[in-house]
C-alpha cells in the first residue's frame, strides 16, 4: 500500500496477502466507503429502535420484557469479544466488515418475523454480536483510512453513524404513516443497507500484517493503557446512553417541562453531539486527542452540574447540550487510539464500551429510585468527570 499524488492509493499484492488486485482508487472514495459502513449501522440501529413500541405490541410484551429484549442486545455485544478478536486477527477488518454487514439485514428481517418472545430474544442477541463485530471492524477501517490519507476523519465517521440513526428514525415515522407493517419497513431498510454495503465494498482497504496480526501478537493480554482506554470509553458511554434514556423524564418531572417540551432534551444532546463530531477531527488535529477528551469531559461535567444547580428548563437544555458537546469526541478518539495499538486493544475497548452502554441507564435508574432524578443526573456528571481523569492517564499513540 502506498500513497500516490492527488490523493490516490495504490494497493497491490504483498507477501502473505493473496488475491489483492492492483488498482488505484482516490482516498476520498475510501473515506466515503468507510462512512457508508457507519451509515449502515446507524440505519440498522435506528430502524429497530424506532419500532420498539410496535415490537412490544406485536409480541404482547410488558415494560420489563422490553427491557430484557434490549439487555439481550447488549449482552450479545459483550459476548462477541472473543469472536471479534479471533475473526479480526484471522480475516482483517475489511473481510469482517463485509461479512457482518451482509448478515445484518437478515437479522433485521428475522426480528420482524419472530413469532415469539424467546425467538426475539435470540435475534436481538445475534443483533448485538453483529453490531459489535461491525463496530470494531469499521473503526479499524477508519484508522487505516486516516493513516493512508494522513487526515483525521474518525469523528466525522461517527457523526455519519448519528446521522444514520436520525434519518432512520425519520424514515420509520414516515413509513408508519403509510403502513404499520413491521416486515415491510425492515425489508426496505435492509435493501438500503445492502445497497450501501455494495457501494462500500470496493473502496475498503485491505489490512496489512502490520495492521493486525503482528501488533496483536506483541500486544498479548490487555495492558494498563488498554484498561485506561476502556474505562474512559465506559464512562463516556454511560454518560451518553444515560442522557438519551433519562433526559426527557428529567425535564418532565424535575425541570417542569410540558409533554411537548420533554423530547427537547434528547434533541439538545444529539444535535450538539452531531455538530461537535463534524468539527472534532479538526480539533483533534490541532490540539491532540488527549486534550480534546480531557477538556470535553470537564465541559460536560461543568455544564450538567451548573444546570442541576440552577434548575429549570432552559438551564437543563443548555446543560444537556454541553454534555453532548463534551462527550462527542470521546468515542471517536478512543476507538482511533485503540485501533492504532492493536486489534486486541480495539476489541477489548469496544467490549468495555458496550458494557457502559448496557449498564449506564439501569444504574441511573437505580440511583434515581433512591435519590430522585437529580441524583441520577449527578451520577451522569460524575461519569463525565471520570472520563477526563481516565483520559489523562492514557498513553495516547502518536498519529
Amino acid at each position: 500500500m502506498q500513497q500516490l499524488p492527488n490523493g490516490m492509493v495504490e494497493i497491490g499484492s504483498t507477501p502473505g496477502r493473496v488475491g489483492l488486485i492492483s488498482r488505484t482508487i482516490p482516498i476520498r472514495r475510501r473515506q466515503w466507503a468507510v462512512a457508508a459502513l457507519f451509515l449502515v449501522l446507524g440505519f440498522n440501529v435506528g430502524a429497530w429502535a424506532s419500532r420498539i413500541p410496535d415490537i412490544k405490541d406485536s409480541l404482547g410484551l410488558g415494560a420489563a420484557q422490553v427491557g430484557t429484549l434490549l439487555l439481550a442486545c447488549g449482552l450479545g455485544a459483550i459476548c462477541a469479544f472473543p469472536v471479534t478478536t479471533t475473526l479480526l486477527l484471522r480475516f482483517g477488518s475489511r473481510r469482517l466488515c463485509l461479512g457482518a454487514v451482509g448478515l445484518l439485514p437478515l437479522v433485521l428481517v428475522a426480528l420482524a418475523l419472530a413469532p415469539t418472545y424467546p425467538q426475539a430474544l435470540v435475534v436481538m442477541f445475534v443483533e448485538g454480536m453483529l453490531c459489535a463485530l461491525i463496530n470494531t471492524a469499521m473503526n479499524a477501517q477508519g484508522v487505516v483510512v486516516e493513516r493512508v490519507g494522513k487526515q483525521t476523519v474518525m469523528s466525522r465517521l461517527h457523526a455519519v453513524f448519528s446521522l444514520g440513526m436520525m434519518c432512520s428514525a425519520v424514515f420509520a415515522s414516515g413509513f408508519s404513516h403509510l403502513t404499520t407493517s413491521l416486515l415491510g419497513h425492515f425489508l426496505v431498510v435492509s435493501l438500503l443497507m445492502l445497497g450501501l454495503s455494495a457501494y462500500a465494498a470496493p473502496g475498503l482497504l485491505p489490512d496489512t500484517p502490520s495492521d493486525n496480526g503482528e501488533k496483536a501478537a506483541k500486544a498479548g493480554r490487555p495492558d494498563v493503557a488498554t484498561l485506561w482506554m476502556g474505562c474512559a470509553l465506559f464512562f463516556g458511554t454511560v454518560a451518553e446512553g444515560s442522557m438519551t434514556e433519562w433526559s426527557a423524564l428529567y425535564l418532565r418531572e424535575v425541570a417542569g417541562a410540558t409533554v411537548d417540551q420533554a423530547p427537547l432534551g434528547i434533541a439538545a444532546v444529539s444535535t450538539s453531539m452531531l455538530l461537535a463530531r463534524l468539527f472534532a477531527d479538526d480539533w483533534r488535529a490541532k490540539w491532540g486527542a488527549k486534550k480534546l477528551v480531557v477538556t470535553g469531559g470537564v465541559v460536560a461535567f461543568t455544564g450538567l452540574s451548573l444546570a442541576l444547580s440552577l434548575g429549570g428548563l432552559v438551564p437543563a437544555l443548555l446543560g444537556f447540550a454541553l454534555v453532548g458537546l463534551g462527550i462527542a469526541a470521546v468515542s471517536p478518539c478512543i476507538y482511533s487510539a485503540a485501533a492504532r495499538r492493536s486489534p486486541v486493544t480495539l476489541a477489548t475497548v469496544t467490549t468495555i464500551g458496550s458494557a457502559g452502554t448496557l449498564l449506564g441507564p439501569p444504574i441511573i435508574g437505580f440511583v434515581s429510585q433512591w435519590s430522585g432524578l437529580t441524583g441520577g443526573m449527578v451520577v451522569v456528571a460524575g461519569a463525565a468527570l471520570l472520563v477526563s481523569i481516565c483520559a489523562s492517564r492514557i498513553s495516547w499513540p502518536v498519529p
